[in-house]
């Protein structure tokens, strides 16, 4: 049986750019620790030529085609063991209106909000897609139903401003999600195995924590410990674990989370392969908890299955 490690990064979704990143880190870290590691980008690459040559697959992908299930259904089918969360799960997590539709059914926190499909987004239903919205109470946040890296997602503080704001929305996905905006503070908890890291606090510049904010933007801070006191800190521990076993996730990953006015947290949505870049907040909160780079990597390899 060959020792081959295949990280595959790339890939051909609009978070391509952060996914080769990322997958460059991962192989670099593998090299380093004397593992034989190879990166494929899989933009123009058939996983059926992975049969048979390599150990493990790391996936650092990120978004369509690396984090919906369907790598993961191939490599299961190939008898390659993976890293990160198994197909169902992952196809569950990208969809945002799933995942909150499961999280209330087990009465936990998130915020009011409805799917809108492109297909509805015709002239004929505008009066009846703003009396929901205006049921929600302005500001809301659109956001693409099944896209990473806070690309195309929206505050709409002015109903005159709502269907530009949908219709940017719709170049990511096919479906929107439209919640009621959650004014507060944003933290996000990394999970490695079953354990929780520990909390980051996210401080932007920006009115929400977009694409720019995350990957561009000097100005973001990141706290961690996040200045969360021990009662709280255990409490948003408690409830990512939750959030992350009632949708099956494993392996490692990141839940976002918010802090409302009301002292109350409420759940944004699951990442099962977070970015592993200079900026991300993976590597920051395992550094937090005693792993370096590199222990994360072999660890998350480890757990491959």
């Amino acid at each position: 049986m060959s020792n081959k490690i295949a990280v595959l990064y790339g890939g051909d979704s609009p978070e391509r750019k952060i996914s080769l990143i990322s997958g460059k880190m991962v192989l670099n870290s593998m090299k380093l620790m004397g593992i034989q590691a190879y990166g494929i980008d899989t933009r123009n690459f058939s996983l059926f030529l992975l049969k048979k040559k390599f150990k493990k697959v790391f996936i650092a992908l990120h978004g369509k085609g690396g984090e919906d299930g369907s790598v993961q259904t191939i490599l299961k089918y190939l008898n390659i063991p993976y890293t990160g969360s198994r197909a169902l799960a992952s196809s569950i997590t990208i969809n945002k209106f799933i995942t909150k539709t499961l999280w209330k059914e087990y009465g936990l926190p998130v915020y009011p909000h409805f799917l809108l499909k492109k297909k509805y987004f015709i002239k004929k239903n505008y009066l009846e897609i703003k009396k929901n919205i205006l049921n929600l109470k302005l500001p809301v946040c659109v956001k693409p139903n099944s896209t990473g890296s806070s690309l195309g997602v929206f505050k709409v503080d002015n109903i005159n401003y709502l269907f530009n704001a949908i219709k940017k929305s719709f170049i990511y996905s096919n479906s929107v999600l439209i919640e009621k905006y959650i004014e507060g503070i944003e933290y996000t908890v990394s999970i490695l195995g079953n354990k929780t890291l520990p909390s980051i606090r996210i401080s932007s510049p920006y009115v929400l924590y977009n694409y720019k904010a995350k990957y561009f933007n000097k100005k973001t801070q990141y706290f961690c410990p996040s200045g969360l006191n021990k009662y709280k800190e255990i409490e948003i521990s408690k409830l990512a674990i939750n959030a992350w076993n009632v949708l099956e996730c494993s392996g490692w990953g990141r839940v976002d989370i918010i802090l409302d006015k009301k002292n109350n947290f409420q759940l944004l949505e699951i990442n099962t392969c977070p970015g592993m870049t200079p900026h991300s907040l993976f590597p920051i909160a395992a550094q937090k908890a005693g792993f370096s780079f590199n222990d994360v990597i072999k660890k998350i390899l480890f757990l491959a299955k």
